[in-house]
């Protein structure tokens, strides 16, 4: 499926990056499904183009955690980015972590 990227359909997380390719100054929009669990804490999300880098945590109350969360990244300059969403369980260790490539291109391309 063209813009989202998923470990497997067991696997914990997948995300959906909207749009994967637009024009800087650019608003991306990651929307991270998370299955419940109750040893669910914290998803980050990063964008990170090697030159320029934003992120976000958003933190989880286990099982009752919403199932989707939304995270929108405005102003990202032009570069290739490395959306990548990492889910985090109650002892501080990595429980899934997804990946999806995007790119914002300059408006002289």
């Amino acid at each position: 499926m063209f813009g989202s990227l998923s470990l497997g359909a067991s696997e914990p997380l997948t995300i959906k990056v909207t749009p994967p390719v637009s024009f800087a100054p650019a608003v991306v929009r990651i929307q991270a499904t998370i299955n419940g669990d109750a040893d669910n804490r914290a998803v980050e999300i990063t964008a990170d183009s090697g030159d320029f880098y934003r992120s976000s945590t958003i933190q989880l109350e286990g099982d009752k955690a919403a199932r989707t969360n939304t995270v929108e990244f405005p102003g990202l300059p032009e570069g290739e980015y490395q959306v990548t969403a990492t889910l985090f369980g109650s002892d501080g260790k990595s429980r899934g972590q997804v990946r999806q490539t995007v790119n914002v291109v300059g408006r002289g391309h």
